[in-house]
């Protein structure tokens, strides 16, 4: 059984930085890979970062690239998403997300790649 626990959402200004932390309850979680998603009130759930069970290997939507920042750390069995410059359009709720166990080398953009997402965090930007 897997469980996926999203923190560290808030209320800040723009221009500020929040930094979210995930933890997978589960075994082998360098075998997977891991996404962050969010989704804005009447929008569909987006990819932001994803990084694949190699944290040298990630990828940004366009929208959050040179901002935000996706890393991992095995021995606890964390991801992080280190946000800055934050902007009004970021508020959504961001989910956390894993596959099973002997994901691909490459990080997914695709929802449907993971297996297993957290609650949710709300992170919301006033301007």
């Amino acid at each position: 059984q897997v469980e996926v626990v999203e923190s560290g959402g808030g209320l800040v200004q723009a221009g500020d930085s929040l930094r979210l932390r995930c933890v997978v309850f589960g075994r082998f979680f360098s075998t997977r890979a891991a996404g962050w998603f969010r989704q804005a009130p009447g929008k569909e759930r987006e990819v932001v970062a994803a990084i694949s069970r190699d944290p040298n290997s990630l990828d940004y939507a366009d929208s959050v690239k040179d901002r935000f920042t996706i890393s991992r750390d095995n021995a606890i069995n964390l991801v992080n998403l280190q946000m800055n410059n934050l902007k009004p359009e970021d508020t959504a709720v961001y989910y956390c997300a894993t596959t099973s166990e002997s994901s691909s080398d490459f990080p997914s953009r695709l929802s449907n790649s993971y297996d297993y997402f957290g609650p949710g965090t709300q992170v919301t930007v006033s301007s």
